[in-house]
């Protein structure tokens, strides 16, 4: 568009228009030509507003598209983890079975082997060599553990299916009944023990009575070669803020060494043999399982021939 102006003379402009047969010359006012101009670029704001609204428009689209398509996955993802999980809990249920039936089918050829063995030292002792009465013994005494790591091993699988009945625990008062029990068992040997004061929790009872009796007993088992055996039994203030309460049972026995400490709570895993200390190796197991299903963290602490520090949490919500 070409525009030319002269004082006191109308403006004109030519006006080129694609498609005409010919170039058409039209006069406009410059309040029409002005009008003209802001049309046009009314338009191609409003072409542009409208290229905006239309690419939003495709963005939101899209958006729509991925959120159905996460949506989707997610669904999916939570129907693989329900079915998997159903299927780890069948698994699980199918093994807790299976070595419940095991174990107690193996206890009535023990009783046999056990009693037998029994019967043949009591009435026919005199009768029998030195090497035959010590080999009766063997007999007798390796039936016996078997006897206790079927009970450990039961326990082991019941402890890990019991429904958990919470309520709150007086720990101190736990504690004391767990060394009545212990001082009416075998005896461990004399020592010194001591119990600070232990903070109330909230748990099921029964369990963590279970979880006094292994750890204290182990404390005791532990240090009994010792001129003085220690025992200490306590919990650690974490305030009134801490999310979690922590007890611990220490004792100045033979200790072991911490690069091996992963071992502890496995089933069957010994740091000493079984010559030295008896036991099945199923007890810091049970522990184990007993805290993870309060929701709590067990670990231990020791130097070798220094002692052990055996550590356990508990949530500390409603533990008054």
């Amino acid at each position: 568009i070409l525009l030319s102006a002269r004082a006191g003379e109308e403006s004109r402009i030519e006006g080129l228009e694609a498609g005409a047969d010919d170039y058409l010359v039209k006069p406009f006012s410059a309040r029409e030509l002005l009008a003209r101009v802001g049309a046009h670029v009314e338009l191609a704001g409003l072409r542009r507003e409208a290229e905006a609204a239309h690419r939003a428009a495709e963005k939101v689209d899209e958006s729509k598209r991925t959120e159905e398509a996460i949506r989707r996955l997610n669904t999916e993802l939570e129907n693989r983890v329900t079915e998997r999980t159903a299927q780890l809990q069948a698994a699980n249920q199918e093994l807790e079975a299976f070595s419940y039936s095991v174990s107690h089918d193996l206890r009535a050829p023990l009783r046999a082997i056990n009693g037998f063995a029994q019967i043949m030292l009591e009435d026919h002792g005199p009768a029998l060599e030195s090497e035959a009465k010590r080999l009766l013994g063997v007999i007798h005494e390796n039936a016996a553990r078997m006897g206790r790591l079927i009970d450990d091993l039961i326990n082991f699988a019941r402890f890990g299916r019991t429904v958990l009945e919470s309520a709150p625990v007086d720990m101190a008062a736990l504690v004391r009944h767990v060394m009545t029990d212990l001082q009416h068992g075998p005896a461990p040997g004399p020592a010194e023990i001591l119990i600070e004061p232990l903070q109330p929790a909230r748990g099921d009872t029964a369990l963590l009575r279970q979880v006094w009796a292994n750890l204290i007993g182990n404390a005791l088992k532990y240090s009994r070669h010792r001129p003085q055996a220690k025992v200490e039994i306590g919990s650690l203030d974490g305030g009134p803020e801490a999310v979690e309460r922590t007890y611990y049972v220490r004792d100045n026995g033979v200790g072991f060494d911490m690069k091996y400490a992963d071992k502890l709570f496995g089933v069957f895993q010994r740091l000493h043999s079984r010559e030295e200390f008896d036991g099945t190796g199923v007890g810091l197991a049970i522990v184990q399982r007993i805290i993870r299903r309060h929701g709590g963290r067990v670990w231990a602490e020791s130097e070798p021939d220094r002692g052990a520090t055996f550590y356990f949490t508990l949530p500390a919500r409603g533990g008054q």
